[in-house]
């Protein structure tokens, strides 16, 4: 009887003569190694990656790039693969699926330059484009003559009229969605899922907001720096993405205070903004922080390094917005208040204006992937054998 490494051989080498041909290196690699786990399916109880697999038979550009954002990059698999480095085979699913978002991140970008540019430097180009924000905004405070020496009793808009802000934030957070929006239109577009139901938007939601797949396939967690099982990283993505859901609400129920009520700001340190707003802070600087901690100790098997400038920059503008916008919370009555609003703004306007094309749009990928999954196992793909 033959070896189940025998015949992973066999089948992997079968399937690849009739893989389609990959764009590129990597995606030539995720191919080459979902033949070679489509033959042994060991990790099928793992994560989606797996299952989602078993219904194909060759991997073309589209499979890869829904597979590979389906991945949550836990590392579950590969400690427990038997052909991970430094086995010939070497199978490395985190990897060459990190290696793969990357792509889908730049290839779907739009403007498709704007992508590229920040794949190249994104650590860079993040906290640069908060620095010149901040000093351009303490520049027209200036110019305007409106910086005060003295406390303002916490009144913001008597730097930055509120129409001012309303427009210059309105504008950038409208091209995060427009840029955000199209470009994970031409990845469904390529994806070609089919209707989706009530039912499979409702449980790739459940799943995207528990992060599911964070959790090894057992609820024990999943790998990081050695073969312990951890829920950290889901537990600091959980802090990280409600505190940024509590911002954006506490944002909201400001602007109906607003416009609705004509409650003007400062608002109380009891109101619904204003806790909402420290809520959200508070979950920004320990999610970023956590996530941050494991990056930097993370095995070098588990991602792609050339991306950790992108992550890294993604987080350290995170971690800007919040420190410096609890800080403003802090000292809003002082005269320090001036020099942190525009710091505070700056991060803001940096961060929504690079949200396309860095860590944040995994988050969207994800989600579409996840809904592809939904539907995909209500209405599996036809594998055209025996009859089918």
């Amino acid at each position: 009887m033959q070896s189940l490494e025998a015949l992973t051989r066999e089948a992997a080498a079968l399937g690849a003569n009739q893989m389609p041909a990959a764009s590129s290196a990597d995606e030539a690699e995720v191919g080459r190694i979902m033949q070679i786990c489509n033959a042994c399916r060991y990790c099928e109880g793992f994560c989606a990656v797996f299952p989602a697999m078993t219904h194909r038979l060759t991997f073309a550009k589209n499979d890869i790039h829904f597979l590979a954002n389906l991945c949550h990059n836990c590392g579950a698999c590969l400690h427990a693969c038997q052909y991970a480095p430094p086995h010939e085979f070497a199978v490395n699913v985190p990897q060459a699926m990190a290696r793969v978002r990357v792509e889908t991140y730049t290839d779907y970008a739009w403007p498709a330059a704007l992508g590229a540019l920040y794949k190249r430097n994104g650590l860079t180009l993040a906290l640069a484009a908060a620095t010149g924000l901040a000093l351009f905004l303490s520049l027209v405070a200036l110019i305007q003559g409106q910086w005060a020496s003295g406390p303002l009793a916490a009144n913001f808009y008597a730097i930055f009229p509120h129409d001012t802000l309303a427009l210059m934030f309105g504008a950038v957070f409208l091209f995060a969605v427009v840029a955000l929006g199209i470009g994970v239109r031409r990845f469904w577009r390529d994806q070609a899922p089919g209707p989706a139901s009530g039912g499979a938007a409702a449980e790739a939601a459940h799943d995207a907001l528990r992060l599911k797949y964070l959790d090894g396939g057992h609820g024990q967690g999943c790998n990081e720096s050695d073969d312990a099982f951890t829920l950290a990283r889901r537990r600091f993505h959980h802090l990280t993405f409600y505190g940024f859901l509590s911002c954006f609400a506490a944002t909201c129920v400001a602007t109906l205070y607003h416009y609705l009520f004509d409650w003007q700001a400062p608002y109380a340190l009891t109101s619904l903004p204003v806790v909402l707003g420290t809520l959200g802070g508070i979950g920004l600087v320990i999610g970023p922080a956590g996530l941050l901690w494991l990056n930097l100790r993370r095995h070098p098997l588990h991602g792609d390094a050339r991306q950790k400038p992108m992550d890294r920059g993604f987080i350290a503008l995170l971690l800007l917005v919040s420190i410096s916008g609890l800080a403003l919370l802090a000292w809003r009555e002082s005269a320090a208040m001036g020099v942190l609003l525009a710091i505070h703004l700056g991060a803001v306007m940096a961060l929504f204006a690079t949200l396309p094309y860095g860590k944040f749009a995994h988050g969207v990928y994800r989600g579409a992937a996840l809904l592809k999954w939904s539907i995909e196992k209500r209405h599996p793909p036809r594998l055209g054998v025996g009859g089918e």
